[in-house]
């Protein structure tokens, strides 16, 4: 596949930045914690207790560590593109590392599975429509029929007089979360400017053409949306 570019991305390649990639999700994503509980117990409801879990854009290890520490017999495929992401999820891992599998690359060349589950968390906004379509058809087809899949990522209205809105909310999130003002702009620009978002509607149709079956919202949060639907 074509490599998605755009200046956004380029932060994942700098090894400073995926050190310090923690801290951000934290104060950019409302209830980010509490949406990592909320994945974790989806899955959960039909995923057996040694299931092996697809985690697409693993990088930095937050919902592997959150994952692994609530679920010991699971096991773990994380995918990502940026080797200093994979790194700083290694060095945040440590000894959870023992249940974790991490592929450098993309989909395509990831393992054929079948998984019992899969999560693609604050990924999927980077590819734009037709690639999102095809890597999310791609993920579905390596899970065992009736195995979840949970979503989340940026979605929100894109009508003119309501996108800049929603943008100078996730803005404004993130200062009050603690964010120097300045960065907090220049990450509202990156977003607008590199990211071809989508409104929820044209998400949710993505995920359905996929073939993914009973997708249901679960999360909503300003400028965020998730969802978990299941493999035919």
């Amino acid at each position: 596949m074509t490599e998605p570019q755009n200046a956004f991305l380029d932060m994942f390649e700098d090894a400073n930045q995926a050190a310090n990639y923690a801290d951000g999700p934290m104060r950019f994503v409302p209830g980010f914690s509490a949406m990592h509980q909320m994945a974790n117990i989806l899955i959960q409801e039909s995923a057996p207790q040694d299931a092996h879990v697809l985690i697409h854009g693993a990088g930095g290890g937050l919902e592997l560590e959150a994952f692994a520490q609530a679920n010991a017999g699971w096991t773990f495929t994380g995918i990502d593109p940026a080797k200093p992401m994979l790194e700083a999820a290694r060095q945040r891992l440590g000894d959870l590392m023992d249940r974790v599998t991490l592929h450098h690359g993309y989909i395509d060349t990831s393992s054929a599975g079948p998984f019992d589950a899969a999560t693609s968390l604050l990924t999927l906004h980077f590819l734009d429509p037709a690639e999102r379509q095809r890597t999310v058809s791609e993920i579905v087809r390596r899970l065992k029929p009736g195995a979840p899949f949970v979503v989340v990522h940026t979605s929100f209205p894109q009508a003119s007089e309501h996108r800049s809105a929603w943008l100078t909310r996730y803005r404004d999130y993130a200062i009050s979360s603690g964010v120097d003002p300045d960065d907090a702009e220049n990450a509202r620009k990156a977003v607008s400017e590199n990211l071809e978002l989508l409104d929820p509607e044209t998400d949710e149709n993505i995920l359905r053409a996929a073939g993914l079956k009973h997708i249901t919202l679960f999360y909503a949060a300003f400028t965020w949306r998730g969802w978990f639907g299941f493999a035919p």
